[in-house]
This record gives C-alpha cells, structure tokens and sequence, in this order.
C-alpha cells in the first residue's frame, strides 16, 4: 500500500517514481490559525508603523484598515483555489492551471520563494542585531561588531533549519511560543496608548487628524501609506503552502483565514491608535528602523519602563517568527515544485520518519546563508528598506496573477472548491493589487524598488532557462504542475 496520504485527494499529485512520502498532516484549526497570524504580524508592524504615521499623520489607522481589505479580497481568490487544488505549490501551481506557461508558472513561484527567503534572511540579519544589542545593554561587554552579528544570524538560520527538519508539528508548535511573545509586545505598545488616553486627556480627535509628510492630498497619501501597510499584511498567503500537512484543509481554510486577518489588522489598528495618541504628530516623522517608534511610544507613556533592555528582546521574537515561517513556506514551495517536475525531482525528497522536505530545507538554507551574508556584510540600512519594499511589491504583483487565476479557473469543472468568492471579489482585488503595484504608489525615492525586482525576475528567467535544458529531454505523463502531457520541448 501507498504511503502517500493525498493519494485521495482530489488534485492531488500522484506518487513520484521513487515512492517519496507524501508529508504528514499536522496541522488544526489551532495551530493554523497561530501559523497565520504569527506570520502576518511578524517584523512588519514594527517596520512600518512608524513611517505609515509620517505619511498619513493622525489616520495612521486607515491605511492597514485599506491594506486588510486588498488582502481579504486576494485571500478570497486563495481560498478557493486551494479548496480546489489542495497541493502545496500554491500561486505558481495556479498560475500553470490557468495559462499554461511555463516561463509564467517558474517566475511565479520563483518571486514567492525570493521574497520568502529574502524576508527571513534580513530577520535573521535584525535578529543578530536586536540580540546582541539587548545583551550589550543588559550585561555589557558583548561584542556588536559587523563579524559578530554575521555569526549570530548564521547561527540563527541553521537553528531554524533543524526546527524545520524536526517536523512541521514541531516548528508551528515553536511558532505558537514565538506569536504568544510578539502578541505581548504589541499588547503593552497598546496597553500603553490608551492608559496615556485615559490619564493624560489626550485629544481623541488626533485619530481622524490628516496631516502628509509631503505635499500629497489625503487619495494620494493614504494610497503610499497603504502600499507600506500592504508588506506587514502579507503572510496570509503563505499558508496555502501548508495545505498538505493541514487536516481537512477544505474545511478549516476558509474560517481560519478570515479569523486571522481580522486579528492581525484590530491589533495593528490599535498600535496605530497607541501611536497618534502618545506621540505629537510633529514628532511622528523623525522616527525610522524596526522598532524605533514602538520603543519611544513606552518610553514616553512609561517613564521608568525599561525600554532599551525589555524591546530588542521582544523584536527577537519577532523576527524569528517572521524567519522560521518564511523558511516553512520557501521550502514547502520548492518541495511542491519538484514534485511537479517545474525542478529538479531531488528538490522534492522527503524524509522517510519524519515526513519533512529535506532536501527543499536544505536548499533554501544554503541560499539564505549567502543571502545573510550578503546583506551583513555590504547592504546599508537603505537597501535593506528597498529589499522590504521590494517583496511587496513582487508579491502584489503575485497576488494580481493570483486573482486573475481565480477568474480564469472557473472554466475548470473537473475540481469543485468548497469556497467560492463572488465573481466581483478576485476582479476588484486583481485591479486593486494592481493599481498598488504602480509609482503613483511609491515616493520618488522608492523607485529603486523596481530596478531591484527587474533584477530578481531577470534572474528567475535565468533559473528558468537552466531547468528547462536540464528537463527537455525528460518524458513523463505527469509535469507542470499535472495538466500537460509533456515537459517544454
């Protein structure tokens, strides 16, 4: 008998020639809803609140309220493909399903698994920092060099690569500690807010006080100010990738997506409120880095509070869960791929007893290493931001193709989804991604952010290229992702 658990599911790949495992189902409404807000709210919120408060002043709410619709209407599109096509390689696989290419369906998945690794490898980069700075603050005397905090994040990275192999149950169950942590520091940024709201009098009004950074009206403002909120957003997306270890994922997907999108964005709201409510406006735009205007929200609602000790240890937590989560979904999606034949079929090797993707772990790990390194050692706080940026934008691209993938698929009745959105919803979403994708949705000096993705799609059709001379003779009834006879001739 097969041990392949999807052998009934409907869509689900068959067995590839060598027999691998299929990977084991883990996961419960629990444990995915903790996967999917602890990866939305991850490092975001404090990257971008403060400059989302700069661009929009008072109404800094407003903008995550308008990120989390855009992402409630893609999510829409998400849920029923992967209601209908409960396999692991998420938007690329409904990229192939949709138009056929393959240059399409591999730049696709490439962009999602860059952003993946991309994101965790500069988590990991902040991680060092925040760690080594809270113990240099703590005890004294610890090293903050360049080479140390290279080290650490090293370190970090091949931590989180052995959590990975040790099973998806295991780094979840990692993730619900990390997410309870996160959720704590958020809780007292808040606590803080409305504790100054009530002691001091402050003018609720300032929460519906307009005021740009720029010369912007409110339409164009809040539209930058949205296309920041939309990096702290994503995540969501990356649970699909988990589909094949999720018990009844046609069932539990729907209700679990929703509820952590509306968890995410009350919680980030509030730390806007906590924001516009502690701080004078005029002093909102001064604040920049990952956890600087959280850090002087407590320190000026809190006096005696120990802010420099306490908050670069709660950033760790942060950003770890951001990395750990990230490497979850990059491996699974090269895991996916490999089994569908789009890479090499040694990509998609499992671990017999532990049902975890090797082979996609190890991969992954080896580029986030150099990526690390890279980023340590040669990128200057600038481009790490146009890094940041950069992944949000690839991924409203993505997400653009993902909408339009869900309008096309409606022609395919051989699957039936047990979610499906308005016709509406992944149109409006389609032409909202899209319209976030554009410069009028970026400042002047945030279009390095397009030179940085050309670059990263450049080298995607590189990748592309190679796997396609390396498969081009291979012959088999099942490649692209199970609806072609044949691989690209």
């Amino acid at each position: 008998m097969s041990t392949d658990s999807t052998a009934d599911v409907p869509g689900a790949p068959p067995p590839d020639a060598g027999d691998q495992p299929s990977l084991k189902r883990v996961l419960g409404p629990k444990l995915l809803l903790l996967f999917i807000v602890g990866d939305i709210l991850g490092a975001g919120v404090y990257a971008v609140t403060g400059n989302i408060a700069g661009e929009v002043g008072g109404v800094a709410w407003l903008p995550f309220l308008v990120a989390f619709t855009v992402a409630t209407l893609t999510a829409c599109s998400y849920l029923e493909l992967v209601t209908k096509y409960p396999q692991a390689a998420g938007a690329a696989l409904y990229a192939h399903k949709a138009f056929r290419l393959h240059p399409v369906t591999f730049l696709v998945a490439f962009t999602v698994v860059c952003s993946g690794i991309t994101s965790a490898s500069t988590s990991s980069n902040l991680l060092a920092a925040n760690l080594l700075a809270g113990l240099d603050a703590t005890v004294g005397g610890v090293p903050t060099s360049t080479t140390a905090v290279l080290l650490v994040a090293l370190a970090f990275m091949l931590v989180l690569a052995a959590v990975n192999l040790r099973g998806v149950g295991e780094s979840v169950k990692f993730n619900v500690v990390l997410t309870a942590v996160e959720i704590t520091a958020l809780a007292i940024v808040i606590g803080v807010g409305f504790s100054v709201m009530v002691t001091q009098g402050v003018d609720v009004r300032q929460v519906v006080t307009f005021e740009s950074a720029g010369d912007r009206g409110m339409f164009a403002a809040v539209t930058v100010a949205t296309a920041i909120a939309f990096f702290s957003m994503v995540g969501f997306e990356d649970s699909v990738n988990m589909v094949e270890e999720t018990k009844e994922p046609e069932r539990i997907f729907p209700r679990t997506m929703f509820t952590g999108l509306g968890i995410v964005v009350v919680i980030y709201m509030l730390v806007a409120v906590s924001v516009v409510m502690v701080l004078p406006l005029e002093d909102i735009q001064g604040f920049e880095g990952e956890t600087g205007i959280l850090i002087e929200v407590v320190r000026t609602g809190v006096p005696g509070f120990p802010v420099d000790t306490v908050f670069p240890f709660l950033t760790v937590f942060a950003v770890a869960n951001t990395a750990l989560i990230n490497m979850l979904m990059a491996s699974r999606m090269i895991y996916g791929m490999a089994r569908q034949d789009v890479l090499p079929r040694s990509l998609g090797k499992v671990l017999p007893r532990r049902r975890t993707p090797w082979s996609g772990i190890v991969f992954t790990t080896v580029i986030a290493l150099g990526l690390i390194t890279v980023v340590t050692l040669q990128a200057e706080s600038s481009i790490v931001e146009a890094l940041a940026g950069t992944t949000g934008l690839l991924l409203l691209v993505v997400f653009s193709v993902v909408n339009v993938a869900c309008l096309v698929l409606r022609r395919d009745r051989a699957a039936t989804p047990s979610f499906r959105a308005p016709t509406a919803v992944p149109l409006i979403g389609a032409v909202a991604c899209a319209f976030l994708v554009g410069p009028w949705a970026r400042d002047p000096e945030d279009y390095l952010q397009y030179e940085i993705a050309g670059g990263l799609l450049a080298l995607g059709l590189v990748l592309w290229a190679l796997t396609w001379f390396t498969n081009r003779g291979i012959r088999a009834k099942r490649t692209g992702f199970g609806d072609v006879d044949q691989l690209p001739k």
